[in-house]
């Protein structure tokens, strides 16, 4: 996420984001008429001022801009700017040590002993909060955090018990919307934000990688295969990105087809589109 986001509540900003993936969605369904400005509000039952203001507050910029960073043309582009200069810093940063990025993320990953004791001894905090991009569910541990997904409480906290059945999980709402503040409002001097990734040898690797493309960049599935030095295993790099369950932190949205299209996304393909807008906006700005 980037680190400047316009500063409101987290209240006003999710809220705003119904508005945002409304906006997104019409847009992508009706792709061929390329509607202005004007229809887009009409279509969501707002003033044009209204959305005007709207996407500036959200995003700090306008609609006109903000969706400009959505077209495939403009993917294409971006994919072509970064390409080499993004292969040789990935390939470089997944050989050396230190800190990923300049949201000053680290990570480590949990041991097989660990997955296969099933989380015993393991105190895990978890709860739901609000985000600039919708209700988030979050789960940590002493070691970092180790989900975050936009779901449903009760359906990402069954998935989390399925998959640490021995751990002690304590419900902590404050505690939650405390992390996912600072996962989604970094502040110049914050201190690092932790992450335990659980997953294969492969799977890790791949998203290191994702870690190391900056906030407003974009990769494709065949630049990250090619940095790990497998350049036949995108089809397997999707699927390891697909497996990410730590949901910006971790930017698989920042990954899509080398044709521009902005591909699948398991939180929803306007969310993916609003972060990857909202991140070029930031860098734009």
């Amino acid at each position: 996420m980037p680190s400047d986001l316009p500063i409101h509540s987290a209240a006003t900003q999710s809220e705003a984001y119904a508005t945002i993936a409304q906006a997104i969605r019409f847009l992508r369904e009706h792709a061929r008429e390329q509607p202005d400005l004007a229809v887009l509000a009409d279509a969501l039952g707002l003033s044009s001022f209204h959305l005007q203001r709207l996407f500036s507050a959200w995003a700090g910029v306008s609609p006109k801009r903000f969706l400009q960073f959505l077209s495939k043309q403009e993917a294409r582009r971006r994919l072509r700017a970064s390409a080499s200069v993004l292969e040789a810093s990935l390939a470089s940063g997944l050989s050396g040590p230190g800190r990923l990025h300049d949201l000053m993320v680290t990570c480590e990953a949990v041991t097989p002993g660990e997955v296969a004791q099933g989380g015993a001894g393991l105190d895990i905090l978890y709860g739901s909060g609000l985000t600039p991009l919708g209700q988030a569910f979050v789960a940590l541990t002493p070691r970092g955090i180790c989900r975050l997904e936009f779901l449903a409480e009760e359906a990402a906290l069954a998935v989390l018990r399925e998959e640490w059945p021995r751990a002690r999980l304590c419900h902590k709402p404050d505690a939650a919307q405390r992390t996912l503040n600072a996962a989604f409002q970094r502040l110049p001097g914050s201190a690092p934000l932790h992450l335990l990734l659980r997953g294969s040898n492969f799977q890790i690797q791949v998203w290191q990688a994702l870690l190391r493309i900056p906030p407003g960049d974009l990769a494709s599935y065949g630049q990250i295969a090619r940095a790990l030095g497998k350049p036949q295993a995108a089809r397997a790099v999707g699927s390891a990105i697909g497996a990410n369950t730590i949901a910006a932190l971790i930017p698989c949205h920042r990954v899509i087809r080398e044709s521009g299209d902005f591909s699948d996304y398991r939180w929803g393909i306007e969310r993916k589109q609003a972060l990857i807008a909202l991140e070029a906006a930031q860098n734009w700005l």
